[in-house]
């Protein structure tokens, strides 16, 4: 205490000058100390912000590569269940059970093949974050798998069903990876499209049985998808297809006559009925009951 009365003193006493010079250093000084805190300060934040920065940085890095590897995993999967589906279309009377054995045969190896490199993508990860990047892929395996078990057993495919599927394609240690209902529903709504073809198909071989099997489990899908699509979040793709869904009904509904077609595939020159009991006579036949048949100069 005396020390600073005494250098308080000594401030008072000396000249003017001396005064402000001493005051200027001490300014000085404190201002230095002050600005190497300062400094330290700094630098330690940089440092701590740059290494937040550089995590950042690793972490878009790693989601950016994983999702091009989902992308190409998905192309692959989109592929080769075309794949699938065109080999059920090639489906007859005479090799249907043929046909079918190989279109499962095909689906079992876009499951093993293809379909678990997007599992192992993705299991044990938020992998919602990435649905766009393999929705497309998913939707067409749904597709197809959906398409055989039809053809094979006469039902549908469950989503259940499906997930069970890919179980053991995961390590039983972390979250598997499951198709989501909106995939599947839109799925199912463009199996109705490959229905149709079925169907169409099918009448051009006489098999109405089958045609009308068809036509009313495609009719079963598409009103149960009218009532639950308006209640869902993301329904813009939805809606686009339950309008092709309904074309795709009347279509079947309306059938097709296969013996000559116009330029477009799809409408054949004469409708036939699918939904009761009536038969389509040999073309060229002499029974007239049957309205516009039995003419033998069809152009």
């Amino acid at each position: 205490m005396l020390f600073y009365a005494s250098k308080l003193s000594f401030l008072l006493m000396a000249p003017k000058p001396q005064r402000i010079r001493h005051m200027v250093g001490t300014t000085w000084q404190s201002a230095m100390k002050k600005a190497r805190t300062m400094s330290t300060d700094d630098t330690e934040t940089d440092s701590s912000m740059k290494d937040a920065f550089s995590k950042y940085a690793d972490y878009l890095n790693n989601i950016n590569d994983k999702r091009e590897r989902v992308v190409k995993a998905s192309r692959d999967i989109t592929m080769n269940s075309k794949k699938v589906i065109f080999q059920v279309h090639r489906m007859s009377k005479q090799n249907k059970e043929e046909v079918l054995d190989k279109a499962v045969n095909d689906l079992k190896a876009v499951t093993d093949q293809y379909l678990s490199r997007l599992v192992k993508e993705l299991q044990g990860t938020d992998f919602w974050k990435l649905r766009r990047a393999y929705s497309p892929g998913v939707q067409e395996y749904v597709e197809a798998a959906t398409l055989c078990n039809f053809c094979k057993t006469g039902t549908l495919l469950t989503l259940d069903e499906i997930n069970a599927t890919l179980l053991p394609l995961s390590d039983p240690s972390v979250e598997p990876l499951q198709i989501n209902i909106l995939d599947y529903m839109l799925g199912l709504a463009d199996l109705t499209g490959e229905l149709m073809r079925l169907a169409i198909g099918r009448i051009s071989e006489g098999e109405l049985d089958f045609a009308e099997k068809i036509c009313s489990f495609v009719r079963e899908i598409y009103r149960n998808l009218t009532l639950i699509a308006p209640e869902m979040d993301d329904s813009s793709d939805m809606k686009q297809k339950m309008e092709t869904m309904l074309q795709s009904v009347m279509k079947i509904e309306n059938g097709s006559r296969v013996f000559r077609f116009h330029l477009d595939p799809e409408k054949a020159c004469f409708s036939v009925h699918v939904r009761g009991s009536e038969y389509i006579p040999l073309l060229g036949s002499a029974d007239t009951s049957y309205p516009l048949l039995g003419m033998l100069d069809i152009e």
